[in-house]
Formats: C-alpha cells, sequence, structure tokens
C-alpha cells in the first residue's frame, strides 16, 4: 500500500496541476531515501515538468532541460505519499524530499513515515534501465493472450504470481486479495493449472477491480491520500481484504477466513476452492 490503483491517481492529480512549472529548487531530507542521482540536483534547477507517468507503483516524473531529459523516479512503498504544500510552513517529520516549483502547485513534498520508499534521479538510459529491471509489464495494458502466457508458463501460486512485480506490476496484497475472490479462485491454486475459461476470469476480474478502485480514488487505508489531499473511496467496496470472520458477500453461506504465507490471504473456502488435481475445462 500504495498499489497501482493509488499510485495511478496520484499521477492522475500530478498531471493535471504541475505540467510545464519549472523546478525553483530542490530540498533534500535524507540521502538514504534520495539513493541514486545526488550529485546530479543541479542539472533539475531550472528544468520544466514535460511528463508524469507510472510504471506499477512508481511515479516517473520527465523533465525536460536544454534540449534532453532527465527524469525523478519515486517509489511510494508501504507509506510513501506526495503531497502539494502552498503556504508556506514547515516540513512534517518524515518528510524526505520537496520540489518547488514555479507554477500553480508551488510545492510538491514527498512523505514517507516508514522509510520503504525511495527517489532516484536518472538520465534516459539508467531510467529505462532501472524500470526494466524492476517491473514487468501493466496489468491493465496487458493483452488476454500474453496473461495467459504468463499464466500457462509459471508453476507459481497465483497470488504470488499476481504480485510478483517483475512478471506483472502493480499489484500488491490488497488487490491480490480482491481479484482472486471477484475471480472465484483461491490463492494458493498453481497458476499453471488454470483452464481457459478460468484464465479469462482471473484476467476480467484483474482489470475490473483495478479499473474500479481508481475510478473511485484508490483504498484510503491508513494514510493515503493523493497530492490534493483527497482520499480514496474503494475501501468501502473491498469484499474480502481485511473481512476475517465476516459472511462471504457472495450470500454462500460461508465466513471469510484469514491465512498467512508471507502475507495475509482472505479467502471465502466455499467459493474459492482450492483444486486437487489439474483444473478440467468447463
Amino acid at each position: 500500500m500504495p498499489e497501482l490503483p493509488e499510485a495511478e491517481c496520484v499521477v492522475r492529480c500530478l498531471r493535471g496541476r504541475i505540467l510545464g512549472s519549472i523546478i525553483v529548487s530542490i530540498w533534500v531530507g535524507r540521502r538514504d531515501i534520495v539513493r541514486h542521482g545526488i550529485d546530479s540536483l543541479n542539472w533539475y534547477i531550472g528544468a520544466k515538468v514535460e511528463e508524469v507517468k507510472r510504471k506499477g507503483k512508481c511515479v516517473v516524473f520527465t523533465m525536460w532541460r536544454d534540449g534532453s531529459s532527465r527524469y525523478i523516479v519515486v517509489e511510494l512503498g508501504l507509506s510513501g505519499l506526495l503531497l502539494f504544500c502552498r503556504a508556506p510552513q514547515p516540513f512534517p517529520q518524515h518528510t524526505h524530499f520537496v520540489l518547488k516549483l514555479d507554477g500553480s502547485e508551488p510545492e510538491i513534498r514527498y512523505w514517507n513515515s516508514r522509510r520503504f520508499g525511495r527517489v532516484h534521479l536518472y538520465d534516459c538510459l539508467e531510467v529505462n534501465r532501472f524500470l526494466d529491471s524492476r517491473y514487468g509489464p501493466d496489468p491493465l495494458s496487458l493483452s488476454f493472450g500474453l496473461f495467459a502466457s504468463i499464466l500457462r508458463g509459471r508453476k507459481s501460486r497465483l497470488k504470488a504470481l499476481l504480485m510478483h512485480q517483475k512478471v506483472i506490476a502493480g499489484i500488491g496484497n490488497i488487490y491480490a486479495n480482491e481479484i482472486l475472490f471477484d475471480a472465484r479462485l483461491h490463492p494458493e491454486c498453481p497458476a499453471n493449472q488454470l483452464n481457459t475459461n478460468q484464465q479469462r476470469r482471473l484476467f476480467v476480474s484483474m482489470n475490473k477491480v483495478l479499473r474500479g478502485a481508481i475510478e473511485e480514488g484508490g483504498s484510503s487505508i491508513q494514510s493515503f491520500k493523493i497530492p490534493s489531499g483527497e482520499r480514496g473511496m474503494f475501501q468501502k467496496h473491498h469484499l474480502v481484504y481485511g473481512k476475517e470472520g465476516f459472511a462471504c458477500p457472495s450470500g454462500c453461506g460461508s465466513t471469510i477466513r484469514r491465512f498467512t504465507v508471507e502475507r495475509s490471504s482472505f479467502v471465502c473456502v466455499k467459493c474459492q476452492r482450492l483444486p486437487r488435481r489439474r483444473c478440467k475445462e468447463t
């Protein structure tokens, strides 16, 4: 948390407010957070914000100056926020990176209490190398054919596969749980055991859940909000995540159970049966 929908909502908010702005200054609070490119900070002063995009859970700023581009890659991590600040005020604790801008939004602050996120400053070659080494294809741009080939080629358990950033970028624990319940598939089912109908069901559920979460502004669990301060509302639509002991929303008469294999999984064992042998075509 934040995951793909939250990162996408952050990007859309930033894109609508700061494109064309000029960087006036950069403040770095912790050099262990700004991991790469600290020696290139001066290049960014006077650069224009040309684009803001998302890669997986990352926010990627494209900066333009003197005929060339450089990039600021912000990993939101478990608790990272990018926030606008219009009125001059002290930096709150856990503010690690600040962009001061000449534009409609005078300041963007990167806040991260748990410090799992990072900020990287890259040139074109470096940014492509970094992103390609860490992230696979975006789930919202995948064709069904490519998605099915990913599933067929791996013995990994479904939930672990969905959360593997080098295979599919952007899905974390919250949305993996919601996607698998919507598809009525067990998290521990081996990916290569799905038949075509199940592959299609998972593909449809992945798009449905992620796009639905984006439309609702993401899930505001704990501290998440977009740069302008609004909180997401998709947490009100969670069907299984955090619902241990609640009745299954399908009306099957069972309850949601929680089990832990690295991360917590929330499952209706009646709706999401774990197959004992290879699934047959239905």
